[in-house]
């Protein structure tokens, strides 16, 4: 255990150190201000009602998970592999005295707190931003909806950065990486479309799964058949992808 917990300091501290934590604040809130701006001119010039100050976390919620944060998850993602590997860093990893399977988790988790870590910042900008706006929205309820729909919202997203593992550990070249998880979360964007039968089986519309946890009634069977598909992809994922990281010839 305590292999694992310096392996996963040495992740955290790598990525703080190349201040991405930074540049996604910088992001993240010129975002919401920008948002908050369109709600407040579209409510003013044209009277009509528009996202209260408990509803803008959640709006800003449904936009940033489709679109800014996939892409921030991908680039940290193939950043702790394919950049690793490019750069011939993983040489000096592997040469301490620690299993390749902690490496391979200790990195995974890296990405996790990252992601957690994007999720609470924008929820506390979004929500005092939505507050400074709109105080008389405030409640306990309402705060607990914000809670429980950015919380949630880690397990797809990890889902979908253990894919991108897959593909990180299959090219050396973070940039050819990035084009295919790009490529991959367009054509499973579309698929979910075009076919909406089947778009619960795509993991890009699960990034959209906290809107059961928030609901009236929380439809539970379909939450949990949700979860386990989730899953199953980051169980075959996770295998997959640690079996290229292991047979790696560095």
């Amino acid at each position: 255990m305590e292999a694992f917990k310096a392996a996963l300091t040495n992740e955290v501290e790598k990525m703080y150190k190349k201040k991405k934590a930074a540049v996604i604040v910088i992001i993240s809130l010129v975002v919401i201000v920008l948002g908050q701006l369109m709600v407040t001119g579209i409510r003013n010039g044209l009277g009509l009602r528009t996202a209260g100050g408990t509803e803008f976390p959640i709006l800003v919620l449904s936009v940033f998970t489709n679109t800014i944060l996939p892409l921030f998850t991908a680039l940290v993602t193939i950043d702790v592999f394919a950049g690793e590997f490019s750069h011939n860093n993983m040489k000096i990893i592997l040469t301490r005295p620690i299993s390749r399977l902690k490496i391979f988790s200790a990195k995974l988790t890296a990405v996790g707190f990252f992601v957690l870590a994007n999720l609470i910042v924008v929820m506390l900008l979004s929500t005092l931003t939505g507050f400074l706006f709109n105080s008389a929205s405030i409640s306990a309820t309402a705060i607990a909806r914000i809670l429980i729909s950015y919380f949630v919202t880690v397990i797809p997203v990890m889902t979908l950065a253990i894919i991108i593992s897959v593909f990180a550990n299959i090219l050396k070249s973070g940039s050819a990486v990035f084009f295919m998880s790009i490529l991959l979360y367009i054509v499973l964007k579309a698929l979910g479309y075009v076919f909406p039968q089947y778009s619960s089986l795509f993991v890009t519309s699960m990034l959209d799964w906290y809107n059961l946890w928030i609901a009236d009634s929380i439809p539970v069977l379909k939450a949990l058949r949700l979860f386990l598909i989730m899953l199953g992809y980051s169980i075959t994922a996770f295998t997959a992808a640690f079996y290229l990281f292991d047979k790696k010839d560095l």
